[in-house]
């Protein structure tokens, strides 16, 4: 299960937190909500949410790549609503108010991860007259990376993923009481399908025990391309048919503990195909592993 970590944005980088006084921190801290679940859209929630302005909102990190990306994503692909840019300041003012829905970052972490391990997801809200970010209706969440990551590690993938949460949020509008959408294993129904696609993934996003064609090649018969982040973006705005990228979001480098959590999402369509996550640990590398490609061959 998803947890909301802190109910404030991501808008302080690492260096500036540290300069935060105690006093300060505490305040931001004390504003953190644990447990909650947001509240899934009902049916007058998806109706206020198609008349809603979306606010993007910025990061408040004047450097911040990720500003510049998903500006260029949203401008290009996102058209459910208007839109308009703000910063977390004017969030904080507007997120009580239903005329407005929001983008906005969150970090996150998982209640059986006991890491200490954080993520972030991107959301898709709407505004509502409540106390806590918790308590607003989520239209979509879906996670971009291990909380410091590189911007770099999605930013090439945000067109894709805004495609999704358009076509997500199409499909809770038009079906509000189909709670199983709030999770995104939801789309495994999808799973039958890929063995007609062709996926392709990064090496790095690869457990070693699958990370060649021909490791691979033992466990998932079909069609899977091992490539840079060049020819996914291509894929990505070629709308290429018939092909599936690589998702994943899991810990790198030296920290090899937390949950990894893996999409399959396609560029022609932009839907998801598939959707798992494991906790990561000395038997399971952070990527697609072996059970991935079993599950996928079995349809």
């Amino acid at each position: 299960m998803k947890e909301t970590l802190f109910s404030f944005l991501r808008g302080i980088n690492n260096c500036l937190m540290k300069k935060i006084s105690t006093l300060a921190l505490s305040l931001l801290l004390a504003s953190a909500i644990f447990a909650q679940k947001r509240p899934y859209p009902t049916f007058d929630d998806a109706e206020k949410f198609k008349k809603s302005v979306t606010c993007i909102v910025r990061e408040d990190d004047p450097f911040s790549f990720y500003n510049a990306e998903i500006k260029a994503a949203v401008d290009k692909y996102w058209k459910a609503t208007p839109v308009k840019y703000i910063t977390t300041e004017e969030f904080n003012v507007m997120r009580n108010d239903p005329a407005y829905s929001f983008l906005v970052l969150t970090i996150s972490n998982f209640s059986n991860d006991k890491s200490g391990s954080t993520y972030d997801f991107l959301n898709l809200l709407l505004g509502a007259d409540v106390d806590e970010l918790d308590q607003l209706p989520e239209f979509c969440a879906i996670p971009l990376c291990f909380s410091g990551a590189p911007e770099e590690e999605y930013s090439y993938k945000l067109g894709l993923i805004i495609r999704f949460m358009e076509y997500h949020a199409d499909l809770v509008m038009k079906n509000p009481t189909l709670s199983a959408l709030r999770y995104l294993k939801y789309y495994n129904k999808n799973v039958p399908e890929i063995k007609d696609k062709t996926i392709l993934v990064r090496q790095s996003d690869l457990a070693p025990e699958i990370d060649t064609p021909e490791k691979i090649a033992s466990y998932y018969p079909y069609k899977v391309r091992i490539v840079d982040e060049e020819e996914i973006i291509q894929a990505i705005e070629e709308k290429q048919k018939d092909v599936l990228i690589v998702h994943k979001v899991g810990p790198d480098g030296v920290k090899q503990t937390g949950t990894c959590m893996k999409t399959l999402i396609g560029t022609d369509d932009a839907i998801m195909y598939y959707y798992d996550d494991h906790l990561v640990d000395r038997r399971n590398a952070s990527g697609l592993l072996i059970s991935d490609l079993k599950r996928l061959a079995r349809f």
